[in-house]
C-alpha cells in the first residue's frame, strides 16, 4: 500500500519496493501453470488466473517419503499500475531497475526495484 497524500513521508522522501513481474509472456496459449524451479527435493510452480490478475504460488518440498506443501495467493500488478497508485498518493517515479544492482528494467526482467519520491504539496 502506498502512503496517503499528506502522510508521514516529507516532500523529497522516497518509497522503494521490489516486486516480481509475472512471467505471462512465457505461458503458452491456453496454459495457466508455469514451473519456476524443479529439483530432486523441491518443486515450485505458479498457477495464473489472467482474467483476475491473480496467481497462486505453489511450493512442494520432497523428502524421506513426505511432501510438505505451501501455497499462497497473490494479486499481481504491473509497473504502470503501481505508477498510477503512486501518482494518486502524490508521488512520482524517480528510478526503476531490473534488480538491486541497478541493472536495466526490460520486458525480460522478472522483477523490478522502483523508487518513487514524494512531490511537494504545490505540485
Amino acid at each position: 500500500m502506498l502512503p496517503q497524500r499528506g502522510g508521514a513521508s516529507p516532500a523529497g522522501g522516497c518509497f522503494v519496493i521490489e516486486v516480481g513481474v509475472p512471467q505471462l509472456q512465457r505461458l503458452p496459449p491456453g496454459e495457466t501453470v508455469r514451473a519456476f524451479q524443479v529439483s530432486d527435493g523441491y518443486w515450485g510452480f505458479d498457477e495464473y488466473d489472467v482474467a483476475r490478475q491473480g496467481l497462486i504460488s505453489h511450493h512442494l518440498w520432497l523428502g524421506d517419503g513426505t511432501v510438505d506443501r505451501l501455497s499462497f495467493p497473490f494479486r499481481y500488478v504491473g509497473p504502470s499500475e503501481l505508477d498510477l497508485m503512486a501518482q494518486l498518493a502524490g508521488m512520482r517515479l524517480r528510478e526503476r531497475w531490473g534488480g538491486w544492482r541497478r541493472e536495466p528494467f526490460t520486458s525480460d526482467s522478472d522483477k523490478h526495484v522502483s523508487v518513487w519520491e514524494r512531490l511537494p504539496l504545490s505540485e
